[in-house]
């Protein structure tokens, strides 16, 4: 077993700290915002959140739902949550199909992550991860065909941990776990349980820090799509287009883009198409869903739809165009604590039947490091029990809509980002919408 529980880089080996209360060093491990990020926060008077608090937070939040389901500890996988019970970061989309991180946490908080060879400078900085401990990588192209070798390999350092950290206790949460790796805890006597859902409603409720976080990571989202606004004209490509967000996010201390969901013209219907090479022309419009991951790992996901011309919108552009935003507007209103998810589905605009048939996945979804849980699908989708439970203040939903006929030359995609507050809601999504384009 290779791991070590010394620390080889202090984190607090001088005073000196940024706004977020991370170490101001030039040669830090840590990714974080800029110092373009934390200005334009500063300039708009948005409070920072505190990141050793937010950590600590989170932890505490997971360790409660924990207990609550009486496990012995949770093993996870996915990138995302390694960084919600970490808030390190690894090479996370080639992680996310190449899982050789795994991380651990027990009912007291004690955290032990395995990453590349054990290097623990990746993580040093979180004095909450306790140890860091050689990679397990069980998918094929890392182990070939002696992956079960790896698998019963880890599965032994599994039981090894829950006797030392757990009293001995097999019931242990999971998330996305290779299939070899699953075998082999099964056949070593450890009951698995569903470690998705211990982790989506452990990230469901955002603390007060995490809320600081998105506030601060919507805020540069607002100004990228401003700076987008600006470079855009008849002549770009919808490629041209999106580089500008990737760009302006990156230069704030943002970290990826989900999805490439922008088009324009008649790409825009049906939702769903790709930006590529297709040059916008004049008096077009132009539909994107940002699906963006901004300072601290946090999803700003908001969608807006321009129109790009030295000419009016057409009335069927403003129809479209009025629809939608009726639908985020009513759609929001009826967002408050304590509103069950099931009432949330039958509740607020309908939708026209002319648009059923091209609607979005859902009408509302969380949001915190990306989509994540619940999902309020329309009334003809709705599967009882799939989504249970009720709105409480922290969480974040993304209210959307798509709307477009079969058929038509164009689509209206909008979305905001809504904060469930003590007695009401609270839109962190400032961008502006259209006025030319809703119909007075």
């Amino acid at each position: 077993m290779n791991y070590s529980q010394s620390r080889k880089i202090n984190p607090y080996k001088n005073q000196r700290f940024k706004p977020d209360g991370t170490i101001l060093d030039n040669d830090r491990v840590e990714i974080g915002p800029t110092d373009l990020a934390f200005k334009e926060w500063m300039e708009a008077g948005l409070e920072i959140p505190n990141l050793p608090k937010m950590r600590f937070d989170r932890v505490e939040r997971l360790k409660t739902q924990i207990k609550e389901r009486n496990l012995d500890g949770v093993l996870v996988f996915d990138p995302l949550n390694i960084r919600y019970i970490t808030d390190s970061t690894n090479m996370q989309l080639w992680n996310s199909h190449n899982p050789f991180r795994a991380c651990f946490i027990n009912p007291d908080g004690y955290i032990i992550l395995w990453d590349y060879k054990g290097i623990d400078m990746l993580s040093s900085f979180n004095p909450l991860v306790k140890e860091a401990r050689r990679s397990s990588s069980m998918f094929y192209f890392a182990n070939g065909d002696r992956i079960d070798d790896d698998a019963k390999s880890f599965a032994e350092e599994i039981i090894s941990v829950l006797n030392e950290h757990s009293q001995g206790g097999r019931r242990l949460a999971v998330d996305k776990i290779q299939i070899h790796g699953l075998r082999a805890l099964d056949q070593i006597g450890i009951k698995v349980f569903d470690g998705e859902e211990v982790m989506e409603k452990s990230r469901s409720i955002k603390t007060c820090e995490e809320i600081k976080a998105m506030k601060c990571a919507a805020h540069s989202c607002d100004i990228v799509l401003q700076k987008m606004r600006n470079e855009v004209y008849p002549g770009l490509s919808e490629n041209d287009i999106w580089a500008v967000m990737h760009s302006e996010n990156i230069k704030r201390g943002g970290e990826w883009i989900e999805t490439r969901l922008l088009s324009t013209g008649q790409r825009t219907n049906p939702w769903f198409q790709e930006c590529g090479p297709r040059i916008l022309q004049d008096n077009e419009i132009l539909a994107f869903d940002t699906d963006l991951i901004g300072c601290y790992g946090i999803c700003v996901d908001i969608s807006r739809t321009w129109f790009v011309g030295n000419k009016e919108p057409n009335k069927s552009q403003k129809f479209l165009y009025s629809e939608a935003y009726a639908q985020i507007i009513e759609n929001t209103k009826i967002i408050k604590p304590g509103e069950t998810l099931k009432n949330l589905v039958f509740k607020g605009r309908p939708l026209p039947q002319k648009y059923i048939e091209q609607r979005y996945s859902c009408k509302m979804h969380g949001v915190g490091l990306c989509d994540e849980w619940p999902s309020i699908r329309y009334p003809i989708d709705y599967q009882e029990g799939a989504f249970e439970g009720f709105l409480e203040p922290g969480m974040v939903l993304c209210v959307e809509t798509y709307i477009g006929e079969v058929g038509g030359l164009d689509g209206v995609k909008l979305e905001d980002q809504v904060l469930v507050t003590d007695d009401g809601y609270e839109v962190l999504s400032k961008y502006p919408y259209e006025e030319n384009m809703i119909l007075k």
